[in-house]
C-alpha cells in the first residue's frame, strides 16, 4: 500500500473529511436508512450539505465509496462539490473514478498534518496505526456509522449521526472523539478475564 505524507496546514484554507457518500447508488437509501425518497433527492442534499460548509480553497479529504461502483458520472459530482478533493480509495471506488482529473489526489491511505495534528487516513478502521501511541489520530469510513469508535479514531462517513449528512472539520472530529472510550495504551493489559 503507498502512503502519502503531507500537510494541509494553510493559512485561510480549512480541512474537511467524509466517507461513504455514495452518489447515485438507490439502495445506500434503503441500507442506511437515509432519510432521502430518490436517488436525485438524495445526491442534491448530500452536494448542498458539502457546499454548505467547505470553501472554493478548502480541502476535502472524502475516506472512500465516493460514487456508486465508480460510476461514469463521478466528474460531474467533483465538478459540483466546492475545495480541493482527495481521494482515499475506497472498495466502491474503481479505477475510472480515482484516476479522475476531479481529485487534487488519489491514493489508497494517507498521513497529514491538520492544525498541529497527525491524522492517519484509510477507508478501513485500524486497530493500530502510524503514532497512535503518540497521540495521532485515524479517520475511517466504510462501516457506515456502524463501528465505534475511540478517543483517537472515529468513522467520518455521512451516515454516522453526529455529522449530519455533510462534512467534519477536526475540530468537530476532536469534539466527538472527546466522548468515546478511552484508548487503552500500548503495553496495558485490557484482556478479559474470567
Amino acid at each position: 500500500m503507498r502512503c502519502v505524507k503531507g500537510g494541509t496546514d494553510m493559512p485561510g484554507r480549512k480541512t474537511w473529511f467524509t466517507s461513504d457518500t455514495h452518489f447515485g447508488h438507490a439502495n445506500i437509501i434503503g441500507h442506511c436508512a437515509r432519510p432521502y425518497s430518490t436517488v436525485a433527492e438524495m445526491d442534491a442534499a448530500l452536494i448542498a450539505n458539502w457546499n454548505a460548509v467547505v470553501g472554493r480553497d478548502d480541502d476535502v479529504w472524502h475516506l472512500g465509496d465516493f460514487a456508486y461502483r465508480g460510476t461514469a458520472s463521478a466528474s460531474s459530482y467533483l465538478a459540483r462539490l466546492a475545495g480541493r478533493k482527495h481521494l482515499i480509495h475506497g472498495n466502491h471506488d474503481s479505477a475510472h473514478s480515482r484516476a479522475d482529473a476531479g481529485w487534487t489526489s488519489s491514493q489508497p491511505m494517507a498521513e497529514i498534518s491538520v492544525e498541529g495534528r497527525r491524522v492517519v487516513l484509510l477507508h478501513y478502521a485500524m486497530r493500530v496505526w502510524p503514532r497512535c501511541h503518540h497521540g495521532s489520530l485515524h479517520l475511517y469510513g466504510h462501516s457506515h456509522g456502524a463501528l465505534p469508535g475511540d478517543s483517537q479514531s472515529c468513522d467520518v462517513g455521512v451516515d454516522v449521526p453526529e455529522w449530519s449528512y455533510r462534512p467534519v472539520s477536526v475540530a468537530q472530529v476532536e469534539a466527538h472523539l472527546r466522548t468515546l472510550p478511552q484508548r487503552p495504551r500500548l503495553g496495558e493489559d485490557t484482556r478479559v478475564t474470567a
